[in-house]
């Protein structure tokens, strides 16, 4: 009979064209199921059909970098970042908005110059103030700093890290991002920090260090590039967030999972297993309701960024080159829908994320009722079947339905 009703809700949702993945992960009580995407792949009417109908949220893979956005000093430039910015907007879609402050694709003027620590904290303090402030009520959230830490834990190399002597070039960062944008979450991003370990306590320690400045960091992306067969354990994984919550984050989520097959072709076994390895994933997000969403790092084959660091390893992701829909697809979508009709072990929700199994509401306009004196902050639940919480959306924000179940403050 469960599978019965779970085939039942697939289909509807099909049916109503909603964004299946997002719509279901919404049901079982996350704010989105995300993919990233790039300006380039935007001209691809085929794969951004499937963008639009299956995902609640994207990230910019690179247009927001800072080569990009200031490639000369106090020279700003926003054509590549707004690219993907706007595709979102017009889709209604949950913006996650990458990257500040990272090592890599680094204008020469910032990574070649001899700075001194004020410097550097003027420069990075004004980067950071006109981007978010040109991005200000856009971004969810913003991934301030990545990938600040090696696989020891220790500080990465980098002009950063050089002239600060370690990490204190990171509250600087965060200070100024939530100055420019305070309704924005603000993360710091990194991979290798899903499983416990040395890198796992250092980014912990991070969230630790940004607080003890007086600075605010409300969440940790976990990148989650993985390999198939090779997944940390669930219980790996519960600790590890959990880690994060409690050294002061608020919230978290896995930023640009894929998981890749170390040899191609892959066989029929190996398609079973990363199945198998998207699912535990899956399932530990819904497990903890703080983990807000998943973003997969762009959700075809396609247009993987694995071939070409990885040679002869990728097929990471839930499409395939031809942008057919793999086991890992079905794997990901019955977890979530298990867990959108209360199947086994569904995800503790909060009032902002409820569940609703029932088929039948008595109330109207959208099944809300409104308690008095309510109002919903931007990204909030605002209606849905049953739904009786806020049904007001802060200023700057309107009550748009996603479907039967959720409608949300947009």
């Amino acid at each position: 009979m469960r599978t019965q009703h779970l085939g039942m809700v697939l289909l509807a949702l099909a049916s109503a064209g909603e964004a299946q993945l997002n719509a279901l992960a919404k049901r079982a009580g996350k704010l989105y199921f995300g993919s990233a995407t790039d300006n380039g792949e935007l001209s691809d009417t085929a794969y951004t059909n499937i963008l639009k109908s299956e995902f609640g949220s994207t990230t910019p893979g690179n247009g927001q970098k800072w080569q990009y956005t200031e490639p000369n000093r106090g020279q700003f430039s926003f054509s590549n970042g707004d690219v993907v910015a706007n595709f979102a907007a017009t889709n209604n879609l949950i913006l996650r908005c990458h990257t500040l402050v990272w090592h890599s694709q680094l204008p020469s003027w910032v990574s070649s110059g001899s700075w001194t620590q004020a410097q550097l904290t003027s420069i990075i303090e004004t980067h950071i103030a006109n981007v978010v402030a040109h991005y200000k009520g856009k971004c969810y959230a913003w991934d301030v700093v990545n990938e600040a830490l090696n696989e020891d834990g220790s500080w990465r190399d980098s002009v950063f890290s050089r002239v600060f002597g370690g990490g204190n070039f990171i509250p600087v960062a965060f200070k100024a991002a939530a100055a420019a944008d305070p309704a924005a979450k603000l993360y710091y991003n990194d991979y290798n920090i899903e499983a416990t370990g040395a890198k796992q306590a250092a980014a912990a320690n991070i969230v630790k260090l940004v607080k003890s400045s007086g600075a605010r960091i409300d969440g940790v992306g976990m990148q989650a590039h993985l390999i198939v067969g090779q997944m940390p354990s669930a219980a790996s994984l519960a600790a590890t967030m959990n880690s994060y919550l409690s050294a002061g984050a608020t919230e978290v989520a896995y930023t640009e999972l894929d998981i890749r097959h170390s040899s191609l072709p892959a066989s029929s076994a190996a398609l079973k297993q990363q199945g198998d390895d998207y699912a535990r994933i899956t399932q530990a997000c819904l497990a903890l309701k703080a983990c807000v969403g998943i973003t997969i790092w762009d959700y075809t084959d396609k247009y993987s960024w694995i071939p070409g660091v990885f040679p002869g390893q990728g097929a990471a992701l839930l499409w395939d080159d031809n942008l057919q829909k793999k086991p890992a697809y079905t794997s990901v979508s019955s977890v979530l829908a298990a867990a959108a009709t209360g199947g086994t072990n569904p995800p503790p929700v909060s009032s902002s994320t409820t569940l609703i199994t029932s088929a039948t509401s008595t109330t109207t306009g959208g099944g809300t009722t409104q308690p008095t004196g309510c109002t919903a902050k931007k990204y909030d639940q605002c209606g849905g079947e049953g739904w009786m919480g806020c049904t007001v959306c802060a200023s700057g924000s309107t009550c748009k339905v996603s479907n039967q179940w959720y409608s949300q403050c947009l």
